[in-house]
């Protein structure tokens, strides 16, 4: 069940499952040559980024909820503190890059960037990196956790590699700075099959292709074509295309009109995290970077939060939920369904299991234990 774009390959679960199935993220990518490290005691080695600000709080609350569960899970723990080559570009360093690599699945708390000081992107270095051409955005509503909208149920499908992201900018004159947007047909072809193929193996019928190429003609028009081009092989799933800010218009109208998106890499941030907000903010939000190298990483998509960090305040279900989308990549589908149904119950219970961004009044290690209890007496 092997896909090919160019050199890009990847694989996807067999398994056709119903759109309205109860799980959160039920795919996986994994390719047929995968060799995951495993230790003696046949654990499963996972490289975790703990993050900064909240990042530990949370990465902690995982672990413990992976012991409640008892999955065959060893963490390694690395610090991806950008280094600098002879060159002078920012990489990360070598243990961390070595453990990625070895490992192929890894799970990241949240990482800062200054803002407007030069200083490189973490979670930019990282996708250039491994080459973490698609980042997979489902939006859920939450049983029991009521929004104005019911029923949520989206996948955004970002291109995670180029456009305005792509970090090349300079100063024409001063007073004067340019930012290159790059967009290549090879990046686009191979987003726009991830897309399809998505939405073909996970029994969803349609994909919308997000763009402003009536104003970028060159840039998002060679996105848009890429797109058209890939529907073309997929007769079964109904194509269409929207402007961006017709999209945020339409989806807060109802987001019922959208099943799978796909789209160029700044209005994949900015949509998927408008989408957030429609089933309770980026807290509830899981996502997961996949890799043209066979290296995967799961993440939570919120900030560092330093106002918090390190009060025992933090909600560590995004990173929970997103560590339940890097099961199910691993085909360790019963410890994701016990973990999935544990965190989802427990924010059902109401706002004394709820932690303050849910208006609840559970700190991150109450929250933590409740999940752990619920998942031991399932």
């Amino acid at each position: 069940n092997m896909i090919g774009t160019g050199d890009l390959q990847f694989n996807l679960d067999t398994k056709i499952l119903n759109k309205t199935d109860s799980a959160i993220f039920h795919f996986s990518f994994n390719n047929n040559t995968m060799a995951l490290r495993s230790t003696s005691r046949c654990l499963r080695l996972v490289t975790m980024i703990p993050g900064d600000g909240i990042g530990p709080e949370i990465s902690q609350a995982v672990k413990k909820i992976f012991t409640a569960a008892k999955a065959p899970i060893e963490w390694e723990d690395v610090d991806v503190m950008p280094t600098f080559d002879e060159y002078g570009r920012s990489t990360i360093p070598e243990m961390a890059k070595k453990s990625i690599l070895q490992n192929e699945v890894a799970l990241k708390g949240p990482l800062g960037t200054p803002i407007g000081k030069g200083h490189p992107s973490l979670n930019l270095t990282l996708r250039k990196t491994f080459d973490l051409f698609a980042n997979v955005r489902p939006c859920r509503s939450i049983q029991g956790y009521k929004t104005p909208y019911d029923d949520v149920n989206t996948v955004i499908i970002r291109e995670n590699t180029e456009g305005e992201y792509c970090g090349v900018e300079h100063e024409v004159i001063p007073g004067v700075v340019q930012s290159i947007k790059l967009i290549t047909q090879e990046a686009s072809m191979r987003v726009a099959e991830f897309a399809f193929e998505f939405a073909q193996k996970n029994n969803r019928d349609r994909v919308t292709a997000v763009h402003k190429a009536n104003v970028m003609k060159m840039t998002d028009g060679l996105f848009l074509e890429c797109c058209r081009e890939v529907a073309q092989k997929y007769p079964d799933v109904h194509f269409d295309e929207q402007l961006l800010d017709k999209a945020c218009l339409m989806i807060t109208e109802d987001p019922h009109q959208f099943d799978v998106m796909v789209m160029p890499n700044l209005y994949g941030d900015i949509l998927s995290d408008l989408s957030a907000g429609l089933i309770g903010g980026l807290g509830l939000t899981p996502s997961g970077n996949i890799g043209k190298k066979g290296v995967s990483i799961f993440e939570s998509v919120h900030g560092t939060a330093p106002d918090i960090a390190g009060k025992d305040l933090a909600n560590p279900t995004a990173l929970v939920l997103s560590s339940v989308m890097m099961l199910r990549h691993m085909d360790l589908n019963e410890h994701a369904d016990k973990i999935e149904q544990g965190i989802l119950e427990t924010i059902a219970q109401g706002p004394s299991t709820r932690t303050g961004d849910l208006n609840g009044t559970a700190t991150c290690s109450h929250f933590t234990n409740m999940v752990c209890e619920r998942i031991e007496s399932l």
